[in-house]
């Protein structure tokens, strides 16, 4: 009996050590730890306003390499913060998110992706309708291991750069129709 035991505790731990996956804290703003960071989001570097409307979402896209960062965690994408806390989204009562395909441990390349919600759905949705959204930089992190020897916390998005809003199409050209009325103004 207790051979059989020993047999099934085995196959049980190479089991989870199988289906572990990497975890991630999901959170621009980090003051406490190893590792503190603060990437806000901004409206645009022109102004240095930080994105502080609660329509505008923030999601966690992932891959296992740099060029195959095109996979979006199915958590609801997280909700900007207003007024003091503008600038950072509020990831809920627990920051921890799985990436499902990534062992833990391991390597994962990840990428914050921003959008107005009431502009779509998703971020290629609202991207398409035009709405204004914003892509982190491209960055490489460990995730965490809840089931490793010893287990790891959720990796901190350290290599998280601030970064700002692109205009909506409309917006952008009227700026370079703008600027080209007042450089035809000068010349005269």
């Amino acid at each position: 009996m207790k051979k059989s035991l020993s047999v099934v505790a085995v196959c049980l731990s190479f089991a989870a050590g199988v289906y572990a996956q990497g975890t991630v804290d999901f959170r621009n703003k980090v003051s406490a730890g190893a590792t503190p960071f603060d990437s806000p989001v901004y409206m645009d570097f022109v102004g240095g306003t930080k994105l502080g409307n609660a329509n505008f979402v923030a999601q966690l896209w992932y891959g296992a390499s740099a060029s195959s960062v095109n996979t979006a965690l199915l958590d609801t994408p997280a909700v900007f913060r207003t007024g003091t806390g503008a600038g950072y989204w509020n990831p809920g009562a627990d920051s921890t998110r799985v990436l499902p395909t990534i062992a833990g441990g391991t390597a994962a390349w990840v990428q914050v992706r921003v959008w107005d919600s009431t502009k779509g759905a998703d971020y290629n949705a609202a991207k398409a309708a035009g709405s204004l959204y914003g892509d982190s930089n491209i960055f490489q992190l460990t995730t965490g291991n809840p089931t490793g020897s010893p287990p790891t916390v959720p990796a901190v998005l350290a290599g998280l750069t601030p970064f700002a809003l692109v205009p909506e199409p409309s917006t952008f050209a009227l700026g370079l129709l703008g600027a080209a009325a007042l450089l035809f103004r000068r010349r005269k």
